[in-house]
């Protein structure tokens, strides 16, 4: 598998993530909060299966 996901996008993925995922628990204690999963697991990966078709990176070549 082919990384896809760059520094920043990687950076940003991590904290839209957690942000999403923390109002499961705290302020409107919503469970939408888990679709925070995705780009929290994208990052990790550094892979987003949505950018294949588009055939987009945000990853620099070396």
């Amino acid at each position: 598998m082919n990384t896809n996901v760059g520094g920043f996008d990687r950076i940003l993925r991590l904290i839209l993530g957690l942000v999403a995922i923390s109002l499961v628990f705290f302020g409107p204690k919503t469970n939408w909060g888990w679709f925070g999963l995705i780009p929290l697991v994208t990052a990790i990966f550094n892979f987003c299966p949505l950018y294949i078709p588009c055939k987009f990176s945000t990853k620099k070549e070396n």
